[in-house]
């Protein structure tokens, strides 16, 4: 049985009875983004309260079912716009993103792609990189294509070490500018609103497995933790080697997050 890694879940919003069920499907190793809970932080600190229980409790949650939990701490590009919140919420990072469990920074990145949001984006890019710690990049929901490609624009300006950025939730319309910025990861996300199964498999054959991820993005909408080990099912129906299957739910994780010293499984 194929050992998986979901690298990007928001289990904050998940019950324990999805640690149960993804442990079942073998899923050994989940990677929890900072995001977006579904109404607008009134304060700065209300993200620190937030970080500090993905590093402690969301931790030793999944512990009880075998799973690693990691986490990246950022601010999502959808809180942006409230850029004096954002700014001081940015100005506390350091405090965790040394911590056992956090790996990096993210998600940040667009979501109207907005000035300010650009700005919130390329003050966590900065920091990442002075740090070397990797990050995951959040396309936008709306005018996708545009947002890639302003996200690629921006990691080129500033000179990132492309090796350490995973730029999300690509779709048919967005792999090939992500896959034409040479040396950065490419993710996709199986949810009702971005891919399928079957979506995904048909990137997989145009573009390959190298540097490709797949996760569930699950959280509180309808969403699915078990996408990933769904998606490892069809693959197999359609002909895809265990070889190739591991590298995409498994190696390539690895060799993603591995680049960050706290990566330790």
């Amino acid at each position: 049985m194929i050992k998986i890694i979901d690298p990007h879940s928001h289990m904050f919003s998940r019950t324990t009875g999805d640690y149960a069920r993804m442990a079942q499907a073998n899923i050994k190793v989940v990677v929890e983004p900072s995001f977006w809970l579904g109404s607008e932080r009134q304060y700065a600190e209300s993200y620190w309260d937030y970080f500090h229980h993905l590093i402690t409790f969301e931790a030793k949650r999944a512990e009880k079912f075998g799973i690693k939990h990691f986490t990246f701490v950022g601010i999502n590009a959808k809180e942006a716009n409230a850029k004096k919140i954002a700014l001081k919420a940015i100005s506390g990072l350091s405090k965790y993103m040394n911590q056992p469990t956090v790996l990096g920074i993210g998600e940040i990145g667009f979501d109207k792609i907005t000035d300010a949001e650009e700005d919130v984006f390329r003050r966590q890019l900065a920091l990442a990189e002075e740090n070397k710690l990797p990050v995951i990049i959040h396309t936008p929901h709306q005018d996708k294509p545009k947002g890639t490609e302003r996200i690629c624009k921006i990691i080129e300006d500033m000179k990132l070490t492309k090796e350490k950025i995973v730029v999300d939730h690509n779709t048919e319309e967005t792999i090939g500018i992500t896959k034409g910025l040479k040396g950065v990861w490419a993710g996709h996300t199986i949810y009702p609103t971005k891919l399928s199964p079957e979506r995904v498999i048909k990137i997989l054959r145009k573009y390959g497995t190298d540097k490709m991820l797949i996760n569930s993005s699950a959280d509180w909408d309808d969403s699915d933790p078990l996408a990933v080990p769904k998606t490892v099912e069809v693959m197999k129906k359609e002909g895809f080697s265990e070889a190739e299957i591991r590298q995409v739910v498994y190696d390539n994780p690895v060799a993603f997050f591995k680049q960050s010293p706290a990566f330790k499984i």
